[in-house]
């Protein structure tokens, strides 16, 4: 009995000190002065090589910018909430900020060549095409082409290796255009050399996939915005996202007010005829136009959104692919579009085609109903006389012109147009 009694103390007394060491730890202040408190850890930002697209190098985009991802200096917009989570990867662009300083943050556009639906699309074809697998090392089934053969054989890119590459951008090409491709190819530590010796395989492959799916990073690289082309700036790629200046697609702006509808319309006639004048003699024209083509900077700037459709012709050496030459079609021409669709002939296209398609598909949505009689009549009647595009390119180029200068009067100057401002107070120009 006296030893039952004596363990039941021994229990009582352990369960005491059981709560009493509980009750120690509950208290911030004991626990504190017993102990150092353990470090905040900080929340970490998870990417996935699947969401960047780094599992599919290289047959990728680059690599140059994913030090910055890696270490938050690029983050979604969504990462600034306490949820830290990543958008869905089956988005085609997503909005983003970026920082050099970890303190001062600018807008970016973060932006897939094409949808993720569609890349899964071109891997499989790949494959099942070149391996008839279902699944299969990407880089191991396009090293063994044809194509990428001649790529690595190659002291220098010539418009036989480009051959049948679906983007606008090659199907009229010239040496002169695809030395300026290599010698300004900016994912690589060593350009400015029109011989592709400081290429590597793995480079070479790299600038070969993004020609073949969408050419609007090579076209933000060789025509950069710092020289005064109408393109966002161009600031690297990780996977199969590229990341570029931030703007608002011009869709935004189709309710603006009429001073700020004119001023756009304006800066897009402009943008036009750079297209088809410039110091460098090329020729740029779309292919196809729509409301998300063009977009705006916060400073009221208007810029080339979306370059995937323009096609480019070098007025200085003109074309060195004649069109039979581009029907040759291997993996390659099919990765983002369908291998039975035509080439548009090199010798049908016209200057005024880019102009007849902005009349018909963003000015009327721009300028329509903005304005009093009757300059809103002389306005609808050049819009339509410029959609039909049955006018030659000298009449159409002189009625574009009595156009800006119906326009001129009625834009504004003040500080929503910072691109401008001040200096319109003091210049004749504006």
């Amino acid at each position: 009995m006296g030893r039952w009694i004596c363990c039941l103390c021994s229990r009582v007394a352990d369960s005491l000190m059981l709560l009493l060491v509980l009750a120690l730890s509950c208290n911030p202040s004991t626990a504190a002065t017993a102990s150092p408190s353990a470090p905040h850890i900080k929340p970490s930002y998870s990417f996935g090589r699947t969401f960047l697209g780094l599992d599919k190098c290289n047959a990728c985009i680059g690599t140059s910018i994913c030090k910055k991802f890696f270490k938050e200096e690029i983050r979604f917009d969504n990462w600034l909430s306490s949820h830290l989570k990543l958008p869905p990867s089956y988005l085609l662009s997503y909005s983003g900020n970026y920082t050099d300083d970890a303190k001062s943050w600018r807008l970016v556009d973060i932006t897939r060549l094409t949808s993720k639906y569609r890349h899964d699309l071109a891997d499989k074809r790949i494959c099942t095409s070149l391996l008839k697998t279902k699944t299969c090392s990407l880089e191991r089934a396009l090293r063994r082409t044809q194509r990428f053969q001649k790529w690595l054989r190659a002291k220098r890119l010539t418009p036989d290796l480009v051959q049948g590459l679906s983007s606008p951008m090659l199907r009229c090409p010239s040496q002169r255009l695809l030395d300026r491709i290599v010698r300004r190819y900016a994912e690589v530590p060593d350009a400015g050399s029109i011989y592709m010796d400081h290429l590597t395989d793995r480079d070479k492959l790299r600038l070969l996939y993004t020609l073949s799916v969408n050419s609007h990073p090579i076209l933000l690289q060789i025509f950069p915005n710092v020289e005064g082309w109408p393109f966002p700036r161009y600031l690297g790629s990780c996977g199969r996202l590229v990341v570029s200046a931030s703007t608002r697609p011009l869709r935004d702006f189709y309710s603006a007010v009429p001073e700020v509808a004119a001023d756009l319309a304006l800066q897009l006639l402009a943008v036009l005829r750079s297209m088809g004048t410039n110091d460098l003699n090329y020729f740029f024209y779309f292919t196809h136009v729509d409301a998300g083509t063009f977009g705006v900077f916060s400073n009221g700037h208007l810029f080339i959104r979306d370059a995937s459709t323009l096609g480019i012709i070098d007025k200085e050496e003109g074309s060195q692919l004649i069109d039979g030459q581009q029907e040759y079609k291997d993996i390659f021409s099919c990765l983002t579009v369908d291998c039975q669709s035509a080439f548009v002939s090199c010798n049908s296209i016209r200057e005024k085609h880019s102009l007849v398609m902005v009349c018909q598909e963003l000015l009327p949505k721009l300028l329509k109903g903005k304005f009093l009689q009757p300059v809103q009549e002389k306005i609808d009647s050049f819009l339509q006389h410029c959609a039909d595009g049955l006018a030659d390119d000298q009449s159409l180029n002189e009625a574009v012109a009595k156009l800006a200068e119906l326009l001129k009067p009625l834009r504004s100057c003040d500080s929503r147009f910072a691109y401008r401002y001040p200096d319109c107070k003091y210049s004749d120009k504006y």
